[in-house]
């Protein structure tokens, strides 16, 4: 088995898609995008809320280096993490909202629980 879905980019592509999700889920609380694209982010924002937990100044630099915007960081650090110190993962949630019109991709939420 693969370690991750190459949601046919390349890596320099699927990584900045990827940053953009995250970043985009902590500022919004939920997003809407693909059902591949939704658990590779999914994958990924349950690693960033793990390491805020922990709360410490190497956490938040570790986050730095995948979520370029100061000010999610902040949220997610003084915000969603607190709120999940007494859950071991599953922070995030897929709902099925149907197939995309123009070429019938399957389209969720990701969304924070």
């Amino acid at each position: 088995m693969k370690g991750y879905r190459k949601l046919g980019r390349n890596s320099a592509h699927r990584k900045s898609m990827l940053r953009n999700l995250v970043t985009d889920l902590f500022r919004e609380g939920r997003i809407t995008t693909t059902e591949m694209r939704a658990k590779e982010a999914g994958r990924i924002a349950e690693k960033m809320i793990t390491k805020a937990k922990k709360g410490d100044l190497h956490a938040r630099r570790q986050v730095l280096e995948y979520i370029f915007d100061e000010d999610v960081v902040t949220k997610l650090f003084e915000e969603i993490a607190p709120g999940y110190e007494d859950r071991n993962g599953g922070y995030t949630r897929i709902l099925k909202l149907g197939p995309r019109q123009g070429d019938n991709a399957e389209v969720v939420y990701l969304e924070l629980v």
